[in-house]
């Protein structure tokens, strides 16, 4: 079986009497997964699935995930659906004298779940989480025109220390 294929909850959350489990991504998630990914200005503009190619693709991109220890796609499931999701990942380092540090990446929460507390909770998760596997600290990256995001990750204690980068190929 797959490292991180397991069934097991890896939290339960509840967001004003309504339970919400947090598990490990399966395989059969991937359209909802990019659905969420497809649902913001950025993600239009860049994910979703037009044919069976999109698909296939998405779908290795899960394979090597999910066979990856290092590795952790996460969904929030609420009511047998889908309301959010986030991957993260474990980076170890040299710097900081070789210190393990956590990725946390593609943050979503379902339109009609943002404001609920549900994206609180996974943020939290995944820091409690960073933190159970020796982190030393716990990074993301947002791109500069998602300000509201950026309000929230502060909110959570996030800094914005760096300028980040990046170089499309």
């Amino acid at each position: 079986m797959p490292q991180n294929g397991c069934m097991d909850p890896l939290a339960e959350i509840d967001l004003d009497a309504s339970p919400v489990t947090l598990r490990a991504a399966r395989r059969e998630d991937v359209p909802a997964l990019v659905g969420l990914l497809a649902a913001d200005q950025l993600g239009a503009t860049r994910d979703g699935v037009r044919d069976a190619a999109d698909l296939a693709a998405y779908r290795a991109a899960f394979d090597a995930i999910d066979a990856d220890p290092a590795h952790l796609l996460v969904v929030a499931e609420l009511a047998g659906e889908i309301a959010g999701t986030l991957q993260l990942s474990f980076l170890p380092g040299l710097a900081r004298r070789g210190a393990l540090r956590a990725q946390i990446e593609a943050v979503r929460v379902t339109e009609s779940c943002q404001g609920s507390g549900l994206g609180t909770a996974m943020m939290r998760w995944a820091i409690d989480e960073a933190r159970r596997r020796g982190c030393a600290l716990v990074q993301l990256t947002s791109d500069k025109s998602r300000i509201d995001a950026h309000r929230f990750y502060q909110r959570l204690g996030f800094v914005p220390s760096h300028e980040g980068m990046k170089l499309a190929l």
